[in-house]
């Protein structure tokens, strides 16, 4: 059984968290600025445009198919160390490539590096994280991630408006750089080499922990919803002339997830999952339902106060139960189930979503995921809720 330290605040604790903010830095600027890259630099349409965004995801879905059973195999430190080699190079070759199709390849292959990379740094933090602390190491951890969302988009946007795309892939590689050189210094635990496989196997225990899946499948539907607002608010504000208010949302939101995830991860620990994941999977719908209206100043920063609140802490606080009610040893492959849901929401959000668009228009696109995180809390009461959010060890 994998050693956790009795303090939570170690230095490998914080090198993780330091690598995780460099690749997730990474991901947001590329996935707020790919599109908008694909129509200038290869006249490429609305659809390729959207698909040369996503084939990231798609990416890291494929690889987190693999990754909770690479972990076993290869062990967690060497995986971070090769998908954070691969993550520079594939940086660097965004320069280079000269055609559409390749760009999608790139990016596909991309999304691998980050899925199998995120996944194995993940699941090294949960190893460093004391059990009895669980919920707040986690919400932690997650900061790296909130951070990223406002400072990637900023970095991306600004340099993108510029029309500098050369240089915003060499930021892109300046920071997959840095993450592979604090990655060096980073030891984790491992699991012992009497329960590694012999060999690579696969099968449905290894992709999907089950224990993990119910949750998991909550956070499906919160990624899908929030997939709505990463992807679809700046358009909506433009056409409605309010693009300056949607420039604030994400800077917003990253306070808003700062500020909650101060106390919401001990709440969680010492009051029990409940008292977190009601309130904030409602305080997302609230989010969602303030984009209905005319965007405005206000309502912009309103709504991303309350998806800040809701979305950012839910997304730690689910993952901290899927991590609680799975076994020790299966702490990547409930990782990797985690984030496999995570993503196939946010990979299948904007496709669906752009489909209805026309349909809906934006408006009644954000009433609709509003009803859909209505659906993921009761979902949620039958996961996990109903046994009164008290997640033990299996």
């Amino acid at each position: 059984m994998d050693q956790q330290p009795a303090r939570l605040w170690t230095k490998n604790f914080i090198l993780a968290i330091v690598v995780n903010l460099f690749i997730s830095m990474v991901f947001y600027m590329l996935m707020t600025t790919m599109a908008l890259y694909a129509v200038d630099r290869f006249q490429a349409s609305d659809t390729a445009a959207g698909f040369a965004s996503s084939a990231f995801v798609l990416g890291s879905v494929i690889a987190r198919i693999f990754a909770g059973r690479l972990l076993d195999l290869v062990g967690r430190r060497k995986l971070i160390l090769v998908t954070m080699a691969m993550f520079v190079a594939a940086s660097l070759l965004y320069i280079p490539t000269d055609s559409l199709a390749w760009l999608l390849v790139l990016r596909i292959v991309h999304g691998m590096a980050f899925g199998a990379g995120t996944t194995a740094v993940a699941a090294s933090a949960q190893t460093l994280i004391p059990h009895t602390r669980r919920g707040e190491g986690t919400g932690y951890f997650g900061l790296s991630t909130t951070l990223s969302t406002a400072v990637g988009p900023f970095v991306g946007v600004l340099l993108a408006g510029l029309g500098n795309y050369d240089a915003m892939f060499f930021f892109s590689a300046a920071a997959s750089v840095a993450a592979l050189v604090v990655a060096l210094f980073l030891r984790v635990p491992e699991l012992p080499a009497a329960k590694r496989p012999g060999k690579f196997r696969m099968s449905m225990s290894d992709i999907f922990e089950t224990a993990a899946l119910p949750i998991s499948c909550v956070i499906l539907l919160a990624g899908a919803s929030y997939s709505g607002i990463l992807t679809f608010l700046t358009s909506y504000a433009e056409t409605r002339g309010s693009t300056g208010a949607a420039s604030v949302f994400f800077l917003v939101y990253a306070g808003a997830v700062l500020v909650s995830r101060l106390f919401a991860g001990r709440i969680q620990d010492r009051r029990g999952d409940n008292s977190v994941m009601y309130p904030t999977l409602i305080s997302f719908v609230l989010g969602l339902l303030l984009l209905i209206p005319e965007p405005t100043i206000l309502t912009i920063i309103g709504s991303a106060i309350f998806s800040g609140i809701g979305f950012g802490t839910v997304m730690s606080g689910a993952q901290a139960i899927a991590v609680k009610v799975s076994p020790t040893i299966r702490i990547g492959t409930a990782t990797s189930t985690f984030f496999l849901m995570l993503d196939i929401g946010g990979g299948l959000g904007p496709i669906v979503l752009g489909a209805l668009i026309p349909v809906l228009d934006y408006p009644g696109m954000y009433l609709m995921l509003a009803v859909v995180m209505v659906l993921a809390t009761l979902l949620y009461f039958f996961a996990h809720g109903r046994k009164g959010g008290r997640a033990v060890r299996a």
